[in-house]
């Protein structure tokens, strides 16, 4: 009987997530993205996605391909690390303090997250698509 997969730690899945998100968005043809129905479109870059991640050379159980696929995906269509937190019914508010700092609130009463983004520049990116929804833009000032 072979020994189970140790689980990868916070830092190599963070690793991995990176290195595979890239590996996608240079696979994609992007101008091609635009012209194909949106759930056509998620269906074949999950498919992708799948054979990246189970090539990838660090070893993961099923639960934490899954999750790399799913936050993979959740990068490319949706808004990042926020996903979870719109997702779950019971949250009623999110705020952002900084790329390491995510709130939320519930029932009225506001608790920390674990929820990180990897870095000033990725949240920036996550906030100019929230805005650019709506026809807006975010500078520096």
């Amino acid at each position: 009987m072979s020994p189970l997969p140790t689980p990868i730690t916070r830092t190599d899945f963070g690793t991995v997530k990176t290195a595979i998100h890239r590996r996608l968005i240079q696979k994609l043809n992007l101008d091609k993205l635009t012209e194909v129905n949106r759930e056509e479109v998620r269906r074949e870059v999950g498919q992708i996605l799948e054979a990246l991640v189970v090539g990838e050379s660090t070893p993961m159980n099923l639960q934490e391909r899954e999750r790399l696929s799913q936050e993979v995906l959740d990068e490319v269509f949706g808004l990042g690390p926020l996903e979870p937190l719109l997702a779950d019914p019971s949250v009623s508010d999110i705020l952002v303090n900084g790329h390491k700092r995510v709130y939320i609130e519930r029932r009225g009463i506001l608790e920390q997250t674990n929820i990180q983004f990897r870095d000033d520049a990725h949240l920036m990116a996550i906030i100019d698509r929230i805005v650019s929804a709506i026809g807006r833009r975010v500078d520096e000032s």
